[in-house]
């Protein structure tokens, strides 16, 4: 199943700049593994803010709940997911 997902990152103004550092590491070494895994399949910067748009290719709802709640920065993030079903005038999925 693909799913688009927006992700916005709301880190506390108060935490410390080695926390964040380190959480932002291990956050980019597992999106790196999910896509060389084949499940998160786009990942793009929202301009201008500490977000982004990511496409996703799981298995069902329970398997992207797991794979976005294992993220380290889970606790900073408000999320939005919509489900994605091919469109009939594409020419290509």
């Amino acid at each position: 199943m693909l799913f688009h997902v927006e992700m916005t990152v709301k880190l506390p103004a108060d935490m410390p700049r080695d926390e964040a550092d380190a959480l932002k590491s291990k956050e980019k070494a597992l999106a790196q593994q999910l896509q060389r895994d084949g499940k998160w399949l786009h990942l793009w910067r929202v301009a201008g803010r500490y977000a982004n748009v990511s496409i996703f290719d799981v298995n069902d709802n329970d398997e992207l709940h797991a794979l976005l709640s294992s993220l380290p920065l889970w606790p900073f993030m408000d999320v939005k997911v919509v489900p994605l079903a091919q469109h009939p005038s594409a020419i290509k999925n």
